[in-house]
């Protein structure tokens, strides 16, 4: 049976999700400074329209003339996560209210909130440092967290538990599998945020060759300048091309291991949750290589973002199940479960079979 606040934990990923697309959609149309300040733009809480807005906005911020289009881009983002953050906010709330329920989670709750609190500053540092990729790099890094966090709050308020043993090795699995699916989408932050995913035009070489001239110790140099402004770049050809080389790499290790989890998977019984793995790696490298091909079109980059995003809740979900399962334990003369809580009732997964203690 679900839990108080499941719907509206339901509805605030469901808004999370919305969110981290139109930050992808923002970055991908270089609106990351549509507004020059931050929270609102050019002093007011939407775009300048009238002609004293304008000219307000010419005499406050000359370096940064109006573009409406990339204003707009930059508030409706803001508009939705300044929303996104109050749901959050009575989350927490209704959390701490009814920390002494049973089963109620309260440090995932407060631990969102004070993600939510990290993003905003991320929010600002990415305007008035104008676009450094470190901080826009964890702002995306941020905006995936508090929807796979708001995902597991999901799960947790449902009140599914699966009905299935497991052994420990699975466990071992899916944590790897989230482990380098993070680290991937870190990389696709950093390959974004440094202008570098039309580094190589061609697949599966780079320049017509298998190791093209790259230049990793500048495209991971973590200590760039502050002050410059890195709209469009400012790394030379060679080092975004090592970013961009880096990022296929890590395509390949993270292809390796999730077809090793779905194996696993299938092999306790899981058929649904690996075909939904194998469906959302398939959809994602498909959606990388066609960024490749047809030479980043706004639609199928952003599609990307909404695949990197699908990967991730589906690695969240694996580890739910495979960490909230009976876990088998070998012993040297028969088999046991280690030690859980007794649920009454049956306990049921959508596609498996139900199962009483």
């Amino acid at each position: 049976m679900a839990k108080p606040g499941f719907r509206l934990a339901l509805f605030a990923t469901l808004l999370a999700l919305i969110v981290v697309l139109l930050g992808a959609y923002t970055r991908l149309t270089h609106a990351g400074l549509g507004c020059p300040d931050w929270p609102g733009c050019y002093g007011f809480i939407s775009v300048p329209k009238s002609e004293a807005q304008l000219a307000h906005a010419e005499l406050h911020f000359p370096d940064a003339p109006v573009e409406a289009h990339k204003g707009w881009n930059e508030m409706i983002h803001r508009y939705f996560a300044g929303t996104l953050g109050m749901l959050i906010s009575v989350l927490a709330g209704r959390a701490w209210i009814n920390r002494r329920h049973p089963g109620q989670p309260l440090k995932l709750p407060l631990f969102l909130l004070a993600v939510v609190f990290g993003q905003a500053a991320f929010g600002m540092w990415t305007v008035t440092l104008k676009l450094w990729p470190q901080v826009v790099t964890g702002h995306l890094l941020g905006g995936f967290a508090t929807l796979s966090l708001l995902f597991l709050l999901t799960l947790r308020l449902s009140g599914v538990l699966p009905a299935l043993t497991v052994p420990r090795r699975l466990q071992h699995w899916a944590t790897a599998g989230l482990l380098l699916v993070i680290l991937q989408i870190a990389l696709g932050g950093w390959v974004s945020s440094n202008y570098a995913a039309v580094a190589c035009i061609d697949f599966p070489t780079c320049h017509g060759q298998w190791l093209p001239p790259a230049d990793f110790a500048n495209g991971f140099h973590l200590t760039q300048h502050i002050g410059p402004n890195y709209l469009g770049g400012q790394l030379d050809s060679d080092a975004r091309t090592a970013i961009h080389l880096t990022h296929r790499i890590g395509a390949l290790l993270v292809t390796l291991v999730l077809l090793g989890l779905a194996w696993q998977l299938k092999a306790v019984g899981m058929t649904r949750l690996a075909g939904l793995v194998l469906i959302a790696l398939a959809a994602q490298i498909t959606l990388g290589i066609s960024n490749v091909l047809f030479h980043l079109p706004l639609p199928v980059a952003v599609a990307h973002n909404a695949g990197g995003a699908a990967l991730l809740l589906t690695m969240v979900l694996v580890n739910y199940h495979a960490r909230t399962s009976l876990i088998r334990v070998k012993q040297p003369a028969r088999w046991r479960f280690s030690p859980r809580k007794q649920t009454a009732g049956p306990i049921t997964i959508k596609g498996e079979m139900p199962w009483r203690f």
